[in-house]
């Protein structure tokens, strides 16, 4: 069963349905009900035509679910009109499914999640560690986001600044989750930039092009992390570095700055350095700085802390540290890495220990645990 192809076909499906009439949460429903068939039948007998199967499949459940429903005649008797069999257009309609799952009657926070559930294809799991919230609350909140919409007709597209917010946190989950969708959330945000003149726009894609960049030296040959600093520069991509820095230059010049290009102005810096030494972390800071004062974001706060550890020392890096919250995802993981660099290597192999049972993903909790067994070979050495 090829889940990637699973994954970039549901949310093309979904717009299928919702243009032939359907209401989102019940051509959502439909579609997932497509997809656990596929998973069925689709080893021993694959179709030829992926695509028209999961719209021929997903728009016959929601057939059936509609004329189950008395009380909705009049969907009952649009569901009637279905169209004739034969060859499904291949017209890409995710974008646009995008910007109607920012719908006019939902919070930001509850399309961003919803679309990541139906569009994104994450899980409830995936987007709650996205959100630093518990699964049950993103649950709850996307079942509410699901009945606002009920019976909603979704001809009114939402505001740019939730679909971008969905498609950098499909990216960040492709980037660095169990799940590739790094490309196409790039894909997307192209197309988002070629129709629309941004800087935000801009200022998304050329983040995502100067860390995907990175990509490949990201991992060893067995699978391991690499961290940035012991990262082989020689394997980054400098087309997409190149394209990156140009399209943030020309998005800073209109002096809008917004999240994304102070996100991307700290990746280009990165991109910039020749070797980790060369990294320029007094104007990382100072970016960083700018990024909090535009979100006040609790991530971007223990970035900053990082940043600050490597500009003016682990003990300036740890008293910004001692700010935040304890809770916070790879606050723990920080913390040992500037506890190390501070020489205080018992405390930093206890701290790379506990950050290990909480890592997010098999191969951090497999990088921590490395870290503290080399520090506690160290100590006995």
């Amino acid at each position: 069963m090829d889940e990637a192809l699973l994954r970039s076909l549901t949310p093309r499906v979904l717009a299928v349905l919702v243009r032939r009439g359907a209401d989102f949460a019940a051509a959502e429903d439909a579609v997932q009900d497509a997809l656990v068939e596929a998973v069925r039948v689709w080893s021993a007998d694959p179709p030829k035509d992926p695509k028209g199967w999961l719209v021929t499949v997903a728009w016959r459940r929601f057939l059936d679910a509609a004329r189950a429903d008395t009380a909705r005649r009049r969907r009952e008797d649009r569901a009637d009109e279905e169209p004739a069999p034969g060859p499904v257009p291949s017209t890409d309609d995710t974008l646009w499914l995008y910007f109607l799952c920012a719908h006019p009657s939902l919070t930001p926070s509850s399309a961003v999640a919803l679309t990541l559930r139906a569009v994104g294809g994450l899980t409830t799991r995936q987007i709650a560690q996205a959100y630093l919230v518990p699964e049950a609350t993103m649950a709850q909140r996307i079942s509410r986001a699901k009945r606002t919409v009920s019976g909603v007709r979704f001809d009114r597209p939402g505001d740019v600044a939730t679909v971008l917010r969905v498609l950098y946190l499909v990216f960040n989950e492709g980037y660095s989750g169990d799940v590739d969708l790094a490309a196409e959330a790039i894909r997307l945000t192209r197309q988002l930039a070629a129709a629309i003149d941004h800087p935000e726009v801009a200022g998304l894609l050329a983040l995502m092009l100067l860390h995907h960049a990175r990509r490949d030296a990201r991992t060893a040959p067995d699978g391991s992390l690499v961290p940035l600093a012991e990262q082989d520069r020689f394997r980054w991509d400098t087309r997409s570095i190149a394209e990156g820095i140009g399209i943030l230059q020309t998005a800073l010049a209109r002096d809008r700055l917004g999240e994304f290009q102070a996100q991307a102005a700290i990746a280009a810096l990165h991109a910039d350095a020749l070797t980790a030494a060369e990294t320029d972390w007094v104007q990382i800071v100072e970016w960083y700085d700018e990024l909090v004062g535009l979100t006040d974001s609790p991530v971007a706060r223990l970035n900053r802390a990082v940043a600050v550890g490597e500009a003016d020392g682990p003990r300036a890096g740890l008293a910004a540290l001692a700010e935040l919250d304890p809770a916070l995802p790879r606050y723990t993981a920080v913390a040992a890495y500037l506890h190390e660099r501070a020489g205080d290597l018992a405390e930093a192999a206890r701290l790379y220990t506990e950050a290990a049972f909480r890592a997010p993903n098999l191969a951090e909790r497999d990088h921590l645990t490395r870290q503290a067994a080399r520090l506690h070979t160290a100590g006995h050495g």
